[in-house]
């Protein structure tokens, strides 16, 4: 199946948490921090300012810093996604 967003929203696909610190340490599940970094799946058209057409600011394959709790989460075909507004992606990540 494919997911097609409608206005504004983006589906994204978190990017996975590192396992261990930058000293080396393992990290348990428990103590791992949610990721906040995902990359981009699908984008749909964008939405209507004024009768002005206005696209949405990210494209498919972007890596994005997203709100830590934002969105709604999918799964389809045993993939993970989260589908949400294009103002609750904070940065691109370059």
């Amino acid at each position: 199946m494919k997911i097609r967003p409608l206005m504004d929203r983006v589906v994204v696909k978190m990017v996975e948490a590192e396992e261990t610190t930058s000293s080396g340490i393992i990290l348990a599940g428990s103590a791992k921090e949610k990721p906040q970094v995902a990359e981009v799946v699908a984008v749909g058209p964008g939405k209507k300012v004024d009768d002005k057409d206005v696209p949405v600011a990210v494209k498919v394959g972007d890596k994005v810093l997203t709100s830590k709790y934002s969105g709604t989460e999918v799964k389809l075909d045993g993939e993970e996604y989260i589908i949400l507004r294009e103002e609750d992606i904070l940065a691109v990540v370059e």
